[in-house]
């Protein structure tokens, strides 16, 4: 299958969107505010339409969606040990900031991919 410029797009824009989704996600772990501004149930729709999204797409590389998916159940069960035990374990704390740097990281990247796909489309 041949992949446009749109395709390619379309792919890095739902991989900032599923990064953004999760940083929220972990946010909502220390961040009162965070838990209240944002609804539960949309933010897990949200997160839900946007992996299954990505799983289509990835259905033609195994291995990336592998790896994405690792990635999201170790941050959805992290997150959720989190509300579970709630956010004063230090070591708990200190993981879920380690995810939210490398997922920032990941965030800005995709973004400014997006940002120069979209310019030279």
């Amino acid at each position: 299958m041949a992949t446009t410029t749109k395709d390619q797009i379309d792919l890095a824009a739902a991989l900032v969107r599923l990064y953004v989704f999760l940083t929220q996600y972990l946010d909502r772990c220390s961040d009162e505010a965070a838990r209240a501004g944002y609804p539960e149930e949309e933010l897990q729709a949200h997160l839900a339409d946007t992996r299954r999204q990505l799983m289509d797409i990835l259905a033609v590389n195994p291995v990336v969606k592998k790896k994405l998916t690792d990635e999201c159940e170790r941050i959805l069960a992290l997150g959720a040990s989190c509300m579970k035990s709630g956010s004063a374990d230090k070591t708990l704390r200190d993981a879920i900031q380690a995810e939210r740097a490398v997922l920032r990281n990941k965030t800005i990247a995709l973004s400014d991919l997006v940002a120069v796909f979209r310019a030279l489309a």
